[in-house]
C-alpha cells in the first residue's frame, strides 16, 4: 500500500517576500516568535523581511538558533514563544531555524518535557497531533528543503542527532524568494545545494512505491546537477539561484519515499560534540561511496540517474555516476573527505553505531551492517 500525499501552500518567485503581510492575514497569524540565527540578522535578510510584516505587528525574534539545532535551543525559544503570548512561528535562514521552528512549535502545543519522545525512532510521529502551533517558513538557502518537509533533525539531550516527523510539522505557508539567496557565500552556496543534491537522488533510490515522487527527485536532481556550479561560481546570477530553490523545494517534497544511508551516516556525524559539521558538505562527502554500495538493490535507476546527469553510456551506472558526483564536488571546493573536514578516527565507530540506529537506516535500499558502516566511513575518509 503506498500513501501519497501533497503538501502545503507555497508562494514561490522573485519577490514573493511582498505577498508575507496578506499571507499571514489568511493564516490569522497576529503575534509571531521569529526564529532565526545571527547570521541571518547580520546578512540583513531579517531586515528585509521585516519590511513586509505589518508595521503594528507585536514581534518577538529569538536569534539564537545553533549551526546543529538542539533541544536546549528549543526550551530557550519556547520559553519566550510562552512568555508573550505568541499564537505561531515565522522561521527566517536555512534548514536549522526552520527546524528549531518546528521543534518549537511541536512542544507549544504537546505535553511533556522531553522532545525526544516524539522523534521517530522513540514512535514518536502517531503522537504529533494537528494542534501543532502555525509555522511560515521563509528560506535563506537552497538546501534542506525543510520549509515544506514534514520533519526536522535536533541534537537531544541524549546527544543523539534524530528527526521529528509528522505531516502535521509542514509549514502551513512556503514562502520561497530566490531573492534571499543572492550574495550567498560560495562554500554554503555548495554544501547546500549539494544537500538539495543528494535529498533528491536518495530519495529517487529508495526502493519505496511512489511514481510521482520519483518524477519529482528526477527533475530536482537535474536542476541541481544543471545549476549548483553556476550557483556557486556566482552569487548574484538569478536563474542559477531560481532554479536550485526549486531543486532544494523538490528534494524536500520527495522525504516521504524516505532518505538512505548518506543521512544515517551523517546525522551521527554532525551530532558529534566538539565539531561544527556542515551537513550539506558531510552528503555529498559521504553520497560516492554510498552510490557505489546501494549498486546491487537499485535495478536500473543508475541509467536514469546518469541520463539526467547527460552521463555517456559507458558510465550509466554505480560507477559512473558516483565518479560523477566526486568530480563534481572537486569542482565545488568540498572538502575531499572527513579527515579533510577534521575528525578524527576514533569517531568511526560511534557514527557508524548511530547510523544504524538512525531512521534513514531503514528506507535505504541496501541496509548495511555495522562492519559495512565502518567501510562506508573509511571510503569517504579522503
Amino acid at each position: 500500500m503506498a500513501l501519497i500525499t501533497y503538501l502545503t501552500r507555497i508562494q514561490f518567485d522573485f519577490g514573493a517576500l511582498k505577498l508575507l503581510e496578506a499571507e499571514l492575514q489568511l493564516l490569522g497569524l497576529r503575534r509571531p516568535l521569529i526564529v532565526t540565527d545571527k547570521g541571518v540578522i547580520a546578512a540583513g535578510l531579517w531586515a528585509r523581511v521585516r519590511e513586509n510584516l505589518p508595521g503594528n505587528m507585536p514581534i518577538t525574534v529569538y536569534d539564537g538558533t545553533p549551526e546543529n539545532p538542539t533541544e536546549a535551543a528549543m526550551r530557550e525559544a519556547l520559553a519566550l514563544y510562552k512568555a508573550e503570548g505568541c499564537d505561531g512561528i515565522i522561521a527566517i535562514g536555512g534548514g536549522s531555524p526552520m527546524d528549531l521552528a518546528k521543534a518549537v512549535g511541536l512542544m507549544a502545543t504537546h505535553p511533556g518535557n522531553s522532545l525526544q519522545h516524539y522523534s521517530f525512532v522513540e514512535g514518536g510521529a502517531p503522537r504529533i497531533t494537528d494542534k501543532v502551533a502555525p509555522i511560515v517558513a521563509i528560506p535563506t538557502t537552497s538546501g534542506t528543503g525543510s520549509e515544506v518537509s514534514r520533519g526536522g533533525v535536533i541534537i537531544m539531550d541524549s546527544g543523539r542527532k534524530l528527526a521529528i516527523g509528522s505531516p502535521h510539522l509542514i509549514p502551513k505557508l512556503a514562502l520561497i524568494d530566490p531573492e534571499l539567496t543572492l550574495g550567498l557565500p560560495p562554500h554554503l552556496t555548495a554544501g547546500t545545494g549539494m544537500d538539495a543534491f543528494t535529498h533528491n537522488i536518495e530519495c529517487f533510490l529508495s526502493n519505496a512505491f511512489n511514481p510521482p515522487a520519483d518524477s519529482i527527485a528526477l527533475d530536482g536532481l537535474d536542476k541541481a546537477w544543471t545549476w549548483v556550479e553556476r550557483a556557486t561560481r556566482d552569487g548574484s546570477d538569478r536563474e542559477a539561484r531560481y532554479n536550485m530553490a526549486m531543486a532544494a523545494m523538490e528534494g524536500a517534497m520527495v522525504f516521504q519515499k524516505g532518505l538512505g544511508a548518506v543521512h544515517a551516516l551523517s546525522h551521527p556525524t554532525g551530532g558529534l560534540k566538539g565539531y561544527r559539521l556542515h551537513h550539506g558538505t558531510l552528503n555529498a562527502v559521504y553520497l560516492p561511496a554510498v552510490l557505489r554500495f546501494n549498486a546491487p538493490a537499485v535495478g536500473d535507476k543508475y541509467r536514469r540517474v546518469a541520463r539526467v546527469m547527460g552521463l555517456p553510456d559507458s558510465a550509466a551506472n554505480a560507477e559512473g555516476v558516483a565518479d560523477a558526483v566526486r568530480a563534481l564536488n572537486e569542482r565545488l571546493g568540498i572538502p575531499k573527505g572527513l579527515g579533510a573536514m577534521g575528525l578524527a578516527q576514533d569517531t568511526v565507530a560511534k557514527i557508524a553505531d548511530g547510523a544504524l540506529g538512525d531512521h534513514c537506516h531503514h528506507s535505504t535500499p541496501r541496509q548495511p551492517t555495522k562492519a559495512q558502516y565502518v567501510e562506508l566511513i573509511e571510503q569517504s575518509w579522503g
